[in-house]
């Protein structure tokens, strides 16, 4: 299979583009959730499970201090616990709290609503992105 680098990167911009520029949904979460969009990607990975804060700093990849604030604020607002954690004293464990469910539940909602321009596609071409990516995603 031969590739063309070129046409690689124009495919790479244009994603991009239609992620990040055309369709940022960021903005929504932020207003919806009144928070900056650190937090709400703190809160929608804690909504998935537990972790260490040292666990959710490399995730969010911030260092230390800031992901305290970032959880302080989470706390604040009732979104999230921190407890020591249970197999190892040293460190504490961030879980989401009943309200933080529903705050993270209304980030996957706007995040996950697709745009017109996706959901405009012609069915063929819209199973064929499908099929690239998930090849691209597995």
């Amino acid at each position: 299979m031969s590739h063309d680098p070129q046409m690689a990167a124009r495919v790479w911009r244009g994603m991009r583009t239609l992620v990040l520029d055309r369709f940022d949904r960021r903005k929504e979460v932020t207003a919806a959730l009144d928070m900056s969009f650190i937090r709400a990607k703190a809160l929608r990975r804690l909504a998935a499970e537990p972790m260490t804060m040292r666990g959710l700093a490399a995730y969010l990849t911030i260092d230390a201090p800031y992901t305290t604030l970032v959880v302080d604020d989470l706390v604040r607002r009732d979104l999230v616990v921190r407890e020591v954690h249970p197999d190892d004293r040293r460190q504490k464990i961030v879980t989401v709290t009943p309200e933080g469910e529903k705050a993270a539940a209304v980030a996957e909602a706007i995040l996950g609503e697709p745009p017109p321009a996706i959901l405009d596609l012609d069915p063929a071409d819209l199973a064929t992105l499908d099929r690239i990516i998930a090849t691209l995603t597995e």
